[in-house]
């Protein structure tokens, strides 16, 4: 009796021996709403880009950039680009956000747009970036493309103002 007892508790220990991993899950956002238009999908893009920036979060960012995209601080000289900054493809960008735009922690970056072009699968936005008390009064450019389906940013162009 005391040997079937002894292995009860050995079998009993076995099985309960085993404990279940949790792993943890990722936070995860919530699903992207289907844009109505071209023109919601262009501002929803925005949006998110100012958002992705507030959250510092270089995954969402990476997912809305063109692999080909380019960034252009004009320096205020538009008319010169002799002197512009340029930031040439997605890991030039997500590199400039690390090392230019998180730095001062923005809380809150708001596109004001002043106008939207949209001609086939391209779109040019002009817009004033309010990024915490800063504002852009000349805008800044961005434009867009629409590839596999979706919208993408290809370009943004700021410090336009002289």
């Amino acid at each position: 009796m005391l040997l079937s007892g002894v292995l009860a508790i050995l079998l009993l220990g076995s099985c309960g021996g085993r404990q279940a991993t949790v792993t943890p899950s990722q936070p995860q956002r919530p699903p992207t709403p289907v844009p109505a238009n071209d023109e919601e999908a262009i501002v929803g893009l925005l949006r998110a880009e100012g958002e992705a920036v507030v959250a510092q979060d270089m995954d969402r960012l990476a997912e809305l950039w063109a692999e080909d995209a380019i960034v252009r601080d004009a320096k205020h000289t538009p008319e010169d680009t002799s002197d512009d900054a340029l930031w040439r493809g997605i890991d030039a960008i997500m590199d400039r956000y690390v090392v230019l735009v998180f730095p001062g922690n923005p809380q809150l970056v708001e596109p004001e747009i002043v106008s939207i072009d949209i001609e086939g699968d391209k779109a040019t936005v002009v817009s004033t970036t309010r990024i915490g008390e800063e504002v852009s009064p000349g805008g800044d450019t961005w434009t867009f493309v629409r590839r596999d389906g979706r919208w993408w940013i290809a370009s943004l162009t700021y410090n336009l103002e002289p």
